[in-house]
């Protein structure tokens, strides 16, 4: 058996012998084992992630098990989603936490393949992909090309091994669970969507796993994203029709802060993230992507949700992360 020295950093651990959530390294074992549940007459809730679970991964895992009587949460760092292999090398894994994690959240089994076990034709790669041209050519897509390509073929895999089941994504990478939603839709999966707000820490940054990279500094200079958000939800909340306006107020935010780099600040339509002009009663939502070092950052937030204009979420209390 290989140690954990020894083993590739993307392979999972072994499977825990203390009671934790049974453990699966096959899609065949995986299958097999969501087969009998349903068998037994109970329902499914799958929580697909990447691992370096946070208390954003946790909400979507409690949500399912209060919905579903079985909850499955799938670790996978999948290499076919990531344009830059440093990035991928960079990625945190946090194996042993991650099964703390899954247990004391209601997770019952944990699906954590290899990354032959799911791309067994090449290395680290397939040799069939799904794309959803529409809405992986714009945002992300645009400044990471093939990521989309990667994140719609690891869901087909992922769903297809879990089978009928209520899969719940997280509104944060909202692009993605749009993504999903019409990958889901088009391939008649056996799946139902479910999109979970954003949780966030308490001055408001979106929680990524992403976010150990950043400095204190940076980490302080990210929270430019979120305000950019609150200052565009105020404007549209006030009135403003105009997106170009909504877009450079938010864009002059990011701008004052001198460690964040904006990619894009954006009014789109919340169904097919196609731009806005906010003169129509379509829903909106806004998103941002930025670098800030060398960590890159994505938020969105539904305007909707904030009446008033000057609603302030720096200003919430110091009891833990909260979903915005």
């Amino acid at each position: 058996m290989t140690s954990t020295l020894e083993r590739s950093p993307f392979e999972p651990g072994p499977t825990p012998t203390d009671g934790g959530p049974r453990v699966f390294h096959t899609v065949a074992g995986y299958a097999t084992a969501l087969d009998a549940v349903r068998r037994s007459g109970r329902t499914v809730g799958v929580v697909p992630t990447m691992g370096a679970l946070h208390e954003g991964h946790r909400s979507l895992i409690e949500r399912a098990a209060e919905e579903c009587d079985v909850v499955a949460v799938s670790i996978f760092v999948n290499p076919t989603q990531f344009g830059d292999a440093s990035d991928l090398a960079a990625y945190p894994r946090t194996w042993e936490a991650d099964l703390a994690a899954v247990a004391s959240a209601g997770g019952r089994m944990v699906f954590a393949p290899s990354v032959a076990e799911m791309y067994p034709d090449r290395d680290g790669g397939a040799t069939t992909t799904v794309s959803v041209p529409d809405l992986s050519h714009m945002w992300e897509g645009a400044s990471r090309p093939g990521h989309f390509d990667g994140v719609a073929t690891i869901v087909v895999k992922l769903l297809g091994a879990a089978g009928p089941c209520r899969a719940y994504f997280g509104e944060k990478d909202y692009q993605q669970l749009a993504l999903v939603r019409r990958v889901v839709r088009d391939r008649s999966l056996p799946a139902e969507v479910v999109g979970c707000r954003t949780v966030r820490d308490n001055d408001g940054l979106a929680l990524s796993s992403r976010n150990v990279r950043l400095t204190p500094d940076q980490r302080r200079a990210a929270l430019a994203l979120s305000r950019a958000l609150r200052t565009g939800a105020a404007l549209v909340a006030g009135g403003e029709r105009r997106a170009d306006a909504v877009e450079g107020a938010m864009a002059q935010v990011v701008s004052r802060e001198p460690l964040v780099a904006l990619d894009y600040a954006a009014v789109v339509n919340a169904d097919d993230l196609e731009p806005a002009t906010c003169s129509d009663d379509r829903p909106l939502r806004l998103i941002i992507a930025a670098v800030v070092g060398s960590v890159r950052l994505i938020d969105n937030l539904d305007p909707a949700e904030w009446t008033r204009p000057r609603r302030d979420l720096s200003a919430v209390g110091s009891d833990g992360p909260r979903r915005a």
